[in-house]
């Protein structure tokens, strides 16, 4: 299973920024897939995730600019940053995850790079 996190780069702030992750291989049981995020320094934060089912799911950290959404084809996500911030930049990476309980698996993307000039 391979995921691929693109969209990031140089944005200013106040703009919004479309992330996207693609997962490919493999894939059975699919129950969620997340977005996390690395800020320089800092350990890595769950910024949200998505069930198979639709439904999401943001840490209380989180204020209401993100929004995470299926993609359109299956096993993506995407994620939106509305009104983007400095302290937003970081590399953000997906995470998707099969089944429950013990049999969870967790696969990770290389992530992308996302900086906020202010």
């Amino acid at each position: 299973v391979q995921l691929q996190a693109s969209g990031g780069g140089l944005v200013q702030a106040g703009e919004s920024l479309n992330l996207s992750c693609a997962a490919s291989g493999s894939i059975f049981n699919v129950r969620e897939m997340g977005w996390y995020r690395q800020a320089p320094g800092a350990e890595r934060e769950l910024v949200g995730t998505i069930t198979s089912g639709g439904m999401t799911k943001y840490a209380n950290s989180m204020s209401g600019r993100f929004t995470i959404s299926e993609g359109n084809t299956k096993n993506t996500v995407t994620l939106q940053i509305h009104s983007v911030e400095p302290e937003d930049t970081a590399v953000y990476y997906c995470k998707l995850t099969t089944d429950w309980g013990p049999r969870a698996r967790h696969y990770w993307g290389q992530g992308t790079l996302v900086t906020v000039s202010s």
